[in-house]
């Protein structure tokens, strides 16, 4: 590290010592926070942790470039970032590594991720945004290599939308007009991702503002960089996305993170770019260490050369900080002074690990409190019950208590489990009062438990169930469903000023089924606007942007197209609700289209992967362009993340065109009876609707019955238990959809018959149909013999009925 001789005033002196003797202790206060989580794993008091050690310098550098309204998309080893910006603390990150169940103790997740997942806190208990220009604003982590890249372009492109879309006041706590960066941290090995390539050709080509660290020490847990990257260098792969004059692409800066000074110059060039230029910038910091080793799972010593280690050992970037305090010479009234002398940091080291250690016993002694509580109340309720029971019994209850205090303090799980064997204990006095209290206290405790660690998978504020409908109202002309759908949108835009429509071919053309034909002539490119073929980067613009304030509809162009960004919707974005406990949002409307086309990649039905992978969301599908418009005006009325599947085949039929475009909803939730009928309930959705309605026409020629009931909502399914009342007068029913045998139906039949206990209404055997288990085979015959068809529901029906009377019903093949 450079030592110069600069010449400075006194004042100019004090200024800078305080403000780098300042960066020295936060950087020493997480280094011993690290050093002291480690130890609380390995003696069990904690059961994992992954900490920010050799990171600390580039991250108190970039912390200088962090301001009020940015935004960060980073991963678990920016403890240093958040300690710097005032978002994180000794205290909460032992509260955190205990898993202590209280926002306000531990305040990113409620204790639902592990440490160094941190998330501020984007809306306030009733759901409401927060003003996200007071504070630096981080999204939450997950642990998904590379996960965090995605939601890193939406978060920068919104900076993009505020910029170049001019809104009314009350988007004014989201942005200042479109100067916020967003933030973004990588570790090397995460770049050799496929993500990681996808969003940085997106960002370079769409020109957000975005600084992306890179912290490279060489390694990804054992496997080195020359098995990991090109020429051991992602910078050096990245040289043709160099942005250069007249052209698009990424500014890409490199820095040794022992070097201070060097550090801190990059990133005042990278702010310059990034905030006023609007250019995209990758920093890569080289030179770095892993003192600690990758996690606590291991040691980094069975893996690295002693001539590495030994290297580690000189160039810790503490080592190097430490050092350039002490070495380094300004010049100040003629006097020759450094910054601090070795003993002066030396104390500071030692006073703050004083202080980590009281922060970590405060953080335990809290936690230790707030589990005993649970358990000092279940004991003394079980004491008062034994009073009331034999000695035998009294014995083996001072047993099971024994066991519970063996510990300094219990789990949750064990102190139920002593409460659950305790009342089984005593079944054979159910009537005493003391037990009763037992048994009410239990059952507070599983509602209670219920909310620490299963609430929030759901918007609890503005979702489905606070949706005034509005009823359809017609103007008596029929026109094709995309025309309805066309001018649905048009209404929506002129109604939301933050809404936004975007994917492939959706700006020029309108996309492919014309569905927002002329859109982007009437609303500008800013709003309506075309992307490269790069679902995944689609799928994280718009979760960073729905996290800023925006309504961004992003549309995937067909439904098996989905699974290029399934991983993102299932680990970031449907869990996000849930993993923050309610702090944080993104209500992204994913809009795609599929099924009843002809072979193997447009017409395959992906949809029970796509249902139980991105459980808090909701998936829609509509049978027709009407149902789909009335559901995108409900769903803007809601802040629940959605997925919207349109039906391929239904564009160009004729439906009613509404009068009251942009205002009609379709009910979240509620099923819709299409046909009347008393033998046999029929469910299913989408584009099998038209089918099962012919397929019942026809059965009722041999005097079978068919009640005809369209989910239109597989997620939240069937609120209001239509289903079951039409099993009720039925007494049979059949599931059917174009997925595998054992997918969606399985989900609908769980859903009636175990959950709902619709079984012991049942008559005869439940039956699904379902397609193939392959993809269906090209052509008009492929489709009949891989899909659910007329005949195959009209066969399937009618032998179930045959089996039951074949008097009545013979075999008719």
């Amino acid at each position: 590290m450079s030592k110069s001789n600069t010449q400075v005033s006194s004042t100019e002196f004090k200024e800078l010592k305080n403000s780098l003797l300042n960066d020295f202790k936060i950087a020493i206060l997480s280094r011993k926070s690290s050093i002291l989580g480690r130890k609380e794993v390995l003696t069990g008091k904690a059961k994992f942790g992954i900490f920010g050690d050799g990171k600390e310098l580039p991250q108190l550098a970039l912390s200088k470039i962090f301001k009020k309204g940015d935004f960060r998309a980073g991963y678990y080893r920016d403890q240093t970032l958040m300690m710097a910006i005032d978002q994180f603390d000794t205290y909460s990150m032992f509260t955190g590594m205990y898993a202590y169940v209280d926002m306000d103790k531990e305040p990113h997740s409620g204790g639902r991720q592990m440490v160094g997942h941190f998330a501020t806190h984007l809306v306030n208990p009733q759901g409401q945004w927060n003003n996200h220009l007071d504070q630096p604003n981080t999204s939450s982590d997950i642990s998904c290599t590379a996960g965090q890249m995605p939601r890193l372009l939406g978060l920068a492109y919104a900076s993009k939308f505020y910029a170049e879309n001019e809104l009314p006041e009350a988007f004014s706590n989201f942005s200042n007009k479109g100067r916020e960066i967003a933030i973004g941290t990588i570790g090397n090995a995460s770049t050799s991702e496929g993500h990681f390539f996808e969003i940085l050709n997106a960002a370079g080509v769409d020109q957000v503002p975005m600084v992306l660290s890179v912290w490279d020490d060489a390694y990804g847990i054992s496997v080195h960089n020359s098995v990991q990257t090109i020429k051991e260098s992602i910078s050096k792969v990245l040289k043709g996305f160099q942005k250069k004059e007249n052209t698009n692409g990424i500014e890409i800066l490199v820095a040794r993170g022992w070097n201070y000074p060097e550090l801190l110059d990059t990133y005042v060039k990278a702010e310059k770019l990034a905030r006023i230029k609007r250019v995209p910038v990758l920093v890569h910091v080289t030179e770095l260490t892993q003192p600690l080793g990758h996690s606590t799972s291991g040691s980094h010593e069975r893996y690295k050369t002693q001539r590495r280690l030994n290297w580690e050992k000189e160039y810790d970037c503490l080592v190097q900080f430490k050092k350039w305090l002490t070495e380094t010479t300004y010049t100040v009234n003629d006097s020759h002074m450094n910054i601090a002398s070795e003993d002066e940091l030396n104390e500071i080291e030692d006073a703050i690990e004083k202080f980590v250690l009281s922060e970590k016993k405060r953080a335990w002694l809290d936690y230790v409190k707030f589990m005993n509580a649970d358990r000092s109340e279940a004991l003394e309720l079980s004491r008062d019950l034994l009073a009331s029971v034999d000695s035998q019994l009294v014995d083996s209850i001072n047993t099971l208590a024994e066991g519970l205090l063996k510990s300094e303090f219990s789990y949750r799980r064990d102190i139920l489990h002593y409460t659950k064997e305790v009342l089984r204990h005593t079944t054979h006095i159910a009537d005493n009062e003391s037990r009763q209290k037992l048994v009410n206290w239990h059952n507070f405790q599983l509602k209670l438990n219920q909310d620490r660690y299963s609430s929030h998978l759901y918007s609890m504020s503005e979702n489905y169930q606070r949706v005034e409908p509005v009823a359809l109202e017609t103007t008596g002309e029929s026109k094709d469903g995309r025309i309805v759908l066309r001018d649905n949108f048009e209404a929506l835009f002129n109604q939301y000023p933050q809404l936004s429509l975007f994917g492939e071919d959706v700006g020029k053309i309108g996309d492919v089924n014309q569905g927002a034909e002329g859109l982007q002539e009437k609303f500008g490119k800013h709003r309506v606007f075309d992307t490269g073929i790069r679902e995944l980067s689609i799928v994280g613009m718009g979760i960073g942007m729905a996290m800023r304030g925006l309504r961004p509809i992003a549309e995937i162009q067909y439904l098996d197209y989905i699974l290029y960004g399934l991983q993102t919707l299932s680990d970031d974005l449907a869990s996000l609700h849930y993993r923050t406990k309610g702090v944080q949002k993104a209500p992204l409307i994913i809009r795609t289209r599929g099924h009843r086309l002809e072979g193997v990649w447009h017409s395959g039905s992906p949809m029970s992967a796509v249902l139980n992978l991105t459980r808090g969301m909701y998936l829609l599908t509509p049978r027709n362009m009407t149902k789909a418009a009335g559901m995108y005006n409900a769903l803007l009325k809601t802040d629940n993340p959605a997925i919207v599947v349109e039906c391929l085949n239904a564009y160009r039929k004729k439906e009613q065109y509404p009068s009251n475009l942009g205002e009609f909803t379709t009910n979240i939730g509620e099923v819709e009876l299409l046909r009347e009928g008393q033998d046999i309930t029929l469910v299913t959705y989408g584009a099998c609707c038209p089918i099962a309605i012919e397929a019942a026409e026809l059965l009722s020629r041999h005097s079978i019955d068919v009640e005809v009931i369209d989910v239109q909502s597989l997620n939240p399914f069937d609120i209001n238990n239509d289903i079951l009342k039409s099993l009720e007068k039925t007494n049979r029913i059949v599931f059917l959809d174009e997925d595998v045998p054992g997918g969606t139906t399985a989900y609908m039949l769980d859903e009636i018959l175990v959950r709902r206990r619709g079984y012991d209404l049942l008559e005869s055997r439940p039956i699904t149909i379902s397609a193939q288990e392959h993809r269906p085979a090209y052509s008009s015959d492929g489709d009949y013999f891989s899909k659910p068809n007329i005949d195959t529901i009209y066969d399937t029906i009618y032998n179930h009925f045959s089996e039951i009377d074949s008097i009545q019903y013979p075999s008719i093949y």
